[in-house]
Parts: structure tokens; C-alpha cells; sequence
């Protein structure tokens, strides 16, 4: 008796049962419908099997109820030769929703450099990707228009300056922004192709291409002078921290989550815990430089912030944001100036000085690339005056 699945009059006329009723597609692969009852719209199943291993897998495709009835069997389909082409390119037969993976990835980045990236990684999916309906989708699922959806949902959600504040402000999402959002989306799927979750990439290979020339100079260039007049115009707290940026080319936050205990007073070595790429660093500082931070750690407990506020409190970029600003309109230098800048300051003038760029890259905790990215001219601007003096 032939019973027949792929016509809403043929379903009709199953009779209710467990046990599913399958129709072969191709050598391996069955698409299958179970009828619970007989007023059940029913329910869809995949089923593969490889002949080399005798391995038979199985997978619910659901019951694809927001489709008129006519369509569903090409949609079951369509989703069962989409799950037999996966396997059989050697994917995984477990789904993984984006959200799934993008929680493995916050863990695989967890294990790798520690609490402070996965944080920052777990609160952009928080903001901007568990909420969205992309996060419900299976990654073998997953097209290009629903990434590309997300994508300029993301660009047109607009900052949010201060969110505790009274009256909050918002600003347009600058395209770097956008450009730190979507490296850690397409890092959680990368992760995903590479642990067999999806077999091709094509879902957002393109769709999260990064926005090119974004990452726009940060800040101007302050020379020597231009630091001291910044630092001498500072509160005693907020010069001590600008002062340490001055002589270490950390980031802000970095020099910030710096404890007394960061310091090792005998070997003159600053421990600054572990880089993007998870890697332990350990600074040996120059014996001025030393000093600072030797001053700084007495009498301090080994928890206690390194560089502190008035209050004892460690510095964060509130908390610094409107006293550098106010330092640098009484140091007669632009508003535009921010503690980031003498970090971009202080790496300019390691490359200026010939320091070689691996070595740069160690110290400011970034990678190489990175800084040939954004200094290498300045390193071609340095080999043409060497030549310069090859001259007859």
C-alpha cells in the first residue's frame, strides 16, 4: 500500500502512529512524517545513513506550522538534504544554535586569556546578539540575509553614552564599533566551522566582511612637551596616572586593573597578566620608570589598585574621562586629547626610535600586524631618512 507523505491529501489519510512514515530522497537519505493523532498537522524528521560506518542519524525538523500545508513537504525537504550534505562533509550531528555558539565561544576565550576578554565578549552578545532573532537560529541554518539583517540593525543602533545617567545620550554607532560587534559574531562562528557545527562559512563570510578604513587615528600626536604640560596640569591622582601612560605604552584600562602586588620591587619587573592573544606579559622597566611604580606600591596591599584615586579607588575610563579633558583645556592642548593618547604617543616614539616592532608589540601588548597597521609609515618615514644620510 503506498503511502504518501509529500501531498497534503495523502498525509491526511495516515493513520495515527509513533513510528514515523519515511520517503527516500537520495542513496542514505529518508525524509520522514510522524502523525500522532489524527488532527495532528504532524511533525518532520531527517534521517542519513552511511554506508561506511553503519551509522544511521536522526534529527526532528519540526512542523514547519507558519508554512501553508501544501508547502511543507518541499520545505522538510529542502532542510533534510541541507542536514544529509552536512554530515556527509563531515559536520557535526549536533545542532548548535548561534547563541550556543556563541556562549562556546565566550568559554573557549575564557580558557584561553582569562576573564577580562571573555567579559567584554559576553557583555556584546548580551547587548547585542541574544536578544535578536539570529540567536535562536541553528548554525546549519543560518543564511546570509539573516546575518546580513543583524548586521544593519547593529550599525543603526545608535551608543549609549552613560546608560546610569538620569537622561542618557545617544550617539550614531561609528563604523569601528560596528567593526568590534561583528569580529566577535563572526569569531563565534568561526570557532563553530572549525569544531564541525556548520560545514561552510558561507553564511557570513561576506556578510561580516569588516568596514575598511574605519579605525580613524584615535588621538593626536603629543610630543614630550605636550605630556609634561598635560601631567603638571593634572590633579596630584590623575597626574600619577598619566604619568605611568607616559612611560609605559599600556592601555588605560590596562594600566588601570594594575594591583600593587603587579609590581615585583626586587627584579623591577611589571606583571601586566595576559595579552589578546593569551600570553603572559612581564615588562622590565628602566630604573626610573621603576620608581614611579615602586612609590606607588609602598605601604599598599598586594590587592590594591597600582595607580589609585584620591579616594583608593582604581581608575576607569568615567572616572578619567572629564579631568584629562579638563587637563588638556589648561595645558592649552586640543579637547579632542584623551588618555589614549599617550599611549599612541609613547608607541610612536618606540617606532620613531628604531625599537624593532615585535619587540613594540610585546611590550603594548598587541600584535605585530597591529602595529605595522597603524605605525608602519612611520617606520618607512625613518628607513628613507637612513638612507637619506647614504648619499654621496
Amino acid at each position: 500500500m503506498l503511502r504518501r507523505i509529500d501531498t497534503v491529501e495523502g498525509r491526511g489519510k495516515l493513520k495515527a502512529r509513533r513510528s514515523p512514515y519515511w520517503q527516500r530522497l537520495s542513496a542514505g537519505c529518508h525524509v520522514g512524517f510522524r502523525k500522532l493523532s489524527a488532527d495532528s498537522d504532524g511533525t518532520w524528521l531527517a534521517q542519513t545513513y552511511d554506508e561506511a560506518t553503519r551509522k544511521q542519524t536522526r534529527r526532528s525538523l519540526g512542523a514547519f506550522g507558519n508554512m501553508l500545508p501544501h508547502s511543507r513537504f518541499d520545505a522538510a525537504k529542502r532542510a533534510a538534504e541541507t542536514w544529509s550534505s552536512h554530515l556527509s562533509r563531515g559536520g557535526s550531528a549536533d545542532t548548535l544554535t548561534v547563541r550556543e555558539a556563541c556562549e562556546e565561544y565566550i568559554a573557549s576565550v575564557r580558557a584561553r586569556t582569562g576573564d577580562t576578554t571573555a567579559d567584554d565578549i559576553a557583555s556584546r552578545f548580551k547587548r547585542h546578539v541574544y536578544a535578536e532573532k539570529i540567536a535562536r537560529i541553528d548554525l546549519t541554518k543560518l543564511t546570509r540575509k539573516h546575518v546580513e539583517a543583524w548586521r544593519q540593525n547593529l550599525a543603526a543602533t545608535p551608543v549609549v553614552i552613560n546608560p546610569h545617567a538620569r537622561k542618557p545620550r545617544t550617539r550614531p554607532r561609528a563604523a569601528s564599533s560596528v567593526n568590534r560587534d561583528m569580529a566577535a559574531l563572526r569569531a563565534a562562528f568561526n570557532l563553530g566551522y572549525d569544531n564541525g557545527s556548520v560545514t561552510t562559512d558561507m553564511a557570513w563570510r561576506v556578510a561580516l566582511r569588516r568596514i575598511e578604513n574605519a579605525d580613524r587615528q584615535r588621538d593626536a600626536y603629543l610630543d614630550r612637551g605636550q605630556r609634561t604640560a598635560l601631567i603638571e596640569s593634572a590633579a596630584p591622582d590623575l597626574a600619577q596616572f598619566l604619568r605611568g601612560l607616559s612611560m609605559v605604552p599600556l592601555r588605560p584600562g590596562a594600566l588601570a586593573a594594575l594591583t600593587a602586588g603587579s609590581f615585583d620591587k626586587r627584579l623591577g619587573v611589571l606583571a601586566i597578566g595576559k595579552n589578546k592573544s593569551g600570553a603572559d606579559r612581564r615588562i622590565k622597566l628602566p630604573k626610573q620608570t621603576a620608581a614611579l611604580f615602586e612609590a606607588q606600591a609602598q605601604d599598599k596591599l598586594p590587592a590594591a589598585p597600582l595607580l589609585a584615586r584620591r579616594d583608593g579607588k582604581a581608575w576607569n575610563k568615567d572616572a578619567w574621562k572629564k579631568p584629562v579633558r579638563a587637563a588638556a583645556r589648561a595645558a592649552g592642548l586640543p579637547d579632542s586629547v584623551t588618555a589614549y593618547a599617550l599611549r599612541h604617543s609613547t608607541i610612536t616614539d618606540l617606532v620613531t626610535g628604531g625599537l624593532d616592532l615585535l619587540t613594540i608589540a610585546q611590550v603594548s601588548g598587541t600584535s605585530v600586524v597591529m602595529i605595522e597597521k597603524q605605525y608602519g609609515h612611520l617606520r618607512a618615514d625613518h628607513a628613507a631618512n637612513a638612507l637619506a644620510g647614504l648619499v654621496l
